[in-house]
């Protein structure tokens, strides 16, 4: 190792910080109301709809009636429109042709309208990306009031891939217009169970 080299390591080693231990972590806990409305309003706010049903059959047929002329679909949830793609993992580019993208969402989170999508719930992690419209499934008993509970809902027992989505596609970075489904989705409805 040549001296002036040495010589920095040694300076940066001499000159290194004091350890300190992470700070506790604060817990905000407010008051939560009706989560599911508070969610709703959220998802509307961030340009995306929400369906809130009773039953499989109530969303379904509302989902339906808001996309009746889609033509490819994919469904992971059995229980909501029956999904019409069946094209095997491996070649992403295959999903580009997808009209409607129905995914099951993990939990909500109600300050922002975030859902946790994870890849164990994807056909490819391209999907809910590159879809016309996307729906994401969701129980009303999944919903969590801010992202402090988000975080310790997340669980990794496997190596993989997960999201939180909120809202459609959009993007204000040209001459300050919002522009939806700009580069992905240009819808986001979410199914409320």
């Amino acid at each position: 190792m040549d001296k002036s080299r040495s010589t920095i390591l040694n300076k940066i080693k001499r000159n290194k910080p004091e350890c300190f231990s992470l700070p506790e972590v604060i817990r905000i806990d407010r008051p939560t109301e009706d989560l599911v409305e508070q969610f709703s309003t959220m998802v509307k706010a961030v340009g995306g709809s929400c369906l809130v049903g009773d039953s499989y059959k109530e969303l379904n047929n509302e989902l339906k009636g808001m996309f009746p002329d889609v033509m490819k679909i994919w469904s992971g949830d059995p229980n909501i429109m029956k999904g019409n793609m069946h094209i095997s993992q491996g070649d992403p580019h295959e999903w580009e042709v997808l009209d409607l993208c129905i995914v099951k969402g993990q939990f909500g989170v109600a300050e922002n309208g975030a859902i946790w999508v994870q890849e164990s719930d994807l056909p490819e992690r391209v999907a809910p990306f590159i879809c016309q419209h996307l729906a994401i499934v969701l129980e009303k008993e999944r919903i969590v009031a801010h992202m402090h509970q988000a975080y310790l809902q997340l669980k990794f027992p496997f190596p993989g891939f997960g999201v939180f989505i909120s809202g459609p596609s959009k993007t204000a970075d040209i001459e300050q217009s919002l522009v939806v489904g700009a580069h992905g989705p240009k819808s986001l409805t979410v199914c409320l169970i």
